[in-house]
């Protein structure tokens, strides 16, 4: 999202949110002074622009650090655990997985959850629209989060099983 030579406040804070939860499940040390680059281009946008690109970005990165073994560039894969986010939210009383844009902008709770498969948070960002939320709104919407990470953590290790990316610790 750029007007013309300058980057958005969204797109920057999306760029933050997604090298944020890229950093956190990855050892550093490994790379030493490389920097990679990823890319993210949402097509199609209906809501969750931020969760997809985390999620695809980390499958882009494991392969990104894949290619760099196979060349001999590093020497163990430093992707610790797989990464992706989802959103949920309240609306109209309703716990919802997957917000999209309408949902999203209807929501009386709207929460962006980044996780591993093992329920370890990366970022949590969670707004009462409306009202405040209690902690029991809070724990049931992390419940169903949870729930959507495992889905996408499963299609993200068949999509790396494709690959012959098997011998990753986190498989």
């Amino acid at each position: 999202e750029r007007t013309h030579a300058h980057i958005s406040g969204r797109s920057q804070e999306i760029q933050r949110l997604i090298g944020r939860s890229l950093r956190a499940v990855t050892d550093l040390s490994v790379l030493g002074e490389r920097t990679i680059i990823l890319d993210c281009d949402v097509l199609q946008a209906d809501g969750g622009t931020r969760t997809a690109s985390i999620t695809a970005a980390c499958l882009a990165l494991a392969l990104a650090l894949k290619k760099m073994m196979d060349e001999k560039i590093i020497d163990r894969m430093p992707l610790k655990y797989l990464v992706s986010g989802i959103s949920v939210g309240i609306v109209g009383g309703e716990i919802l997985l997957d917000l999209d844009y309408s949902e999203d902008s209807n929501a009386e709770i709207d929460m962006n959850v980044v996780s591993t498969e093992k329920e370890q948070l990366v970022e949590l960002q969670a707004t009462g629209e409306k009202n405040p939320f209690s902690r029991k709104e809070l724990s049931a919407l992390l419940n169903l989060a949870y729930k959507g990470i495992k889905e996408i953590a499963q299609v993200q290790k068949d999509a790396l099983k494709k690959k012959s990316m098997l011998f990753m610790a986190y498989m």
